[in-house]
């Protein structure tokens, strides 16, 4: 079977705009929380959220035709896959441009465009007049058809969609279709713009989010006593996977492999995880089967722990379950300095788990100063500051509404 390694990666976030910036915030447990200017949240129960950096100018990466043509999303998904591709440095003109796909994940789209355009057409009160770009714009795909389109991809191309698993669910099919032979170089990840209105009221209304208005910067909490509610957060990451040998024969940077991963689905409900985490148990345990692993190989895992009182106890029972009292295992939960990307999450903690993995430092859990007495005792859940740690592999958890279980594991080459 052939190896899938990674040579390049690009970020988004509220926490900085490239991956150096980024991971430096991460290592020193920042937060990316703060009170929206994308609307007048005012009369929301939410009015903060990990919003990308407030002199975010899109002008400064993208041309103004690009912006104007594209949502939120996709130009947080092109300027992301724009860093990885120059990080990567392969060069499309030698070789053939069959080779080169893009797989890539988001969970809701074009939904700033969608609301803004609904929203114009019910205040009008003549003809209705929708922008020619308003189905192009909001189309789930597009992030994926126009990084092909301008880098000249002809290879595999499509959009996974699977809420907040949807980044992982691209990656993992993005190994597999190399490990086939069906594609040398995969541009995968996942974007979302998801600071809206009906975003942030509907989150509202499912009593999803904090509403620590007073404190954002220490608003999510995984695994606290006190936690009520994710923070809902912005952007994109991409990684470039390539076949081993095609990686060793040009020269490039390899970061690490991508050794495994696998997908369950917890058959419960439509937005609650299995009270016991069955579903999360069998997906981490298939991933590290898929990666040739056992459990005491892994020495970090990025939790998908967002925060909410029932999601975080029963990730951590599962973990729990997977791994017992491993010495070896570190766990952490980034979201509470990211926030919570949706289908961009698992792209950007991935790339949280490369690093964790080249620079051996494994990020804290922000803001949990008090751990549920319900967590299982022997969980080893890194709090306060980041701590150095020899990583050899790590793990990346995702969980979306609908039962949703993608897991990757990555390890040192």
């Amino acid at each position: 079977m052939k190896r899938v390694v990674i040579t390049g990666m690009g970020v988004v976030s509220s926490l900085g705009t490239d991956v150096s910036t980024f991971w430096n915030n991460i290592a020193h447990g920042q937060s990316g929380a703060k009170p929206i200017n994308h609307f007048d949240a005012g009369k929301f129960k939410t009015q903060f959220a990990a919003q990308l950096p407030y002199d975010f100018d899109a002008t400064q990466y993208l041309d103004r035709s690009e912006i104007k043509r594209n949502d939120l999303y996709t130009q947080y998904a092109l300027i992301a896959a724009k860093q990885a591709i120059e990080d990567s440095g392969f060069d499309i003109n030698t070789m053939s441009p069959y080779d080169v796909g893009v797989i890539f994940g988001s969970a809701q789209g074009g939904f700033d465009t969608f609301e803004q355009q609904i929203k114009e057409y019910a205040a009008k009160d003549h003809e209705p007049h929708f922008n020619p770009f308003f189905i192009p714009k909001t189309l789930v795909n597009m992030a994926a058809g126009l990084i092909s389109i301008k880098y000249g991809l002809m290879g595999i191309n499509f959009t996974t969609v699977s809420a907040c698993a949807s980044a992982n669910t691209a990656i993992m099919d993005a190994l597999n279709y190399i490990r086939w032979g069906k594609a040398k170089i995969i541009i995968t990840g996942g974007a979302d713009a998801p600071i809206t209105e009906g975003s942030i009221g509907g989150y509202n209304a499912l009593k999803a989010l904090s509403t620590r208005n007073n404190d954002p910067q220490a608003a999510s909490r995984p695994f606290d006593v006190e936690r009520d509610g994710f923070v809902m957060g912005e952007g994109a990451g991409v990684l470039v996977l390539e076949e081993y040998e095609h990686a060793k024969q040009r020269g490039a940077t390899i970061y690490a492999e991508l050794a495994g991963a696998s997908m369950t689905s917890d058959a419960y409900h439509i937005t609650a995880t299995h009270p016991e985490g069955k579903g999360a148990i069998k997906a981490m345990e298939l991933a590290l089967q898929d990666a040739g692993l056992t459990h005491s190989d892994v020495h970090y895992l990025n939790a998908h722990a967002t925060s909410t009182p029932v999601g975080d106890i029963s990730e951590a029972k599962a973990i729990y379950a997977a791994f017992g009292d491993d010495a070896n295992l570190s766990v952490s939960a980034t979201k509470s300095m990211t926030g919570h990307l949706l289908g961009a999450a698992g792209a950007i903690e991935s790339i949280i788990s490369v690093k964790a993995i080249t620079d051996g430092i494994i990020p804290a859990t922000i803001n949990t100063h008090t751990l549920d007495p319900q967590l299982p005792a022997g969980l080893k859940i890194v709090t306060g500051q980041s701590q150095e740690k020899n990583v050899d592999v790590a793990m990346s958890n995702t969980f979306g509404f609908g039962g949703h279980n993608a897991v990757v594991v990555f390890k040192k080459v």
